[in-house]
């Protein structure tokens, strides 16, 4: 079932709480299996999680000592058949993101990602993150990526 999910539906079910555990999206993604009365690939649930994290379409932070997810700036949340009802069934609160938190830690991120691309010439590398940038200045403006989108421009001119 987790195969079958895209990273903007991890999104849709992460937006529905504001922000979630990552086993607690896990336990989401369990749930939703169950309801849609799909086998459930418990060695893929976190390969999922990673995979929408690594596309940027949930960004992990920080906060009082626990790992959160949160909509990233690469997603579209969409909400997965019968997911509108996971609220009801987890045990889950729903949690204010402290935006300023989730956009330091994607700028972190994506400042180390875009430096290893550029050393490494890995064009289509960077010509993603380049595209990331210019989500995250949508995404968030408690954050300024210009000079990540400048050195990514650069070394994709040179």
């Amino acid at each position: 079932m987790t195969s079958e999910l895209q990273t903007d539906e991890l999104a849709g079910i992460v937006d529905l709480f504001g922000a979630l555990r990552p086993a607690e999206l896990e336990r989401a993604l369990e749930e939703l299996a169950f309801k849609q009365g799909a086998d459930v690939d418990e060695s893929g649930l976190s390969t999922a999680v990673d995979d929408a994290v690594a596309s940027y379409a949930l960004a992990r932070y920080e906060r009082n000592g626990e790992t959160l997810l949160v909509t990233g700036p690469a997603a579209f949340p969409t909400l997965p058949e019968n997911a509108e009802d996971l609220p009801h069934i987890l045990d889950v609160p729903e949690r204010d993101v402290d935006r300023e938190a989730a956009a330091q830690a994607v700028a972190e991120r994506l400042r180390s990602e875009a430096a290893r691309a550029v050393a490494q010439d890995q064009e289509s590398s960077m010509r993603r993150l380049l595209d990331v940038t210019y989500d995250v200045a949508v995404w968030s403006d408690a954050i300024d990526v210009d000079d990540i989108r400048a050195r990514l421009d650069d070394a994709l001119t040179e």
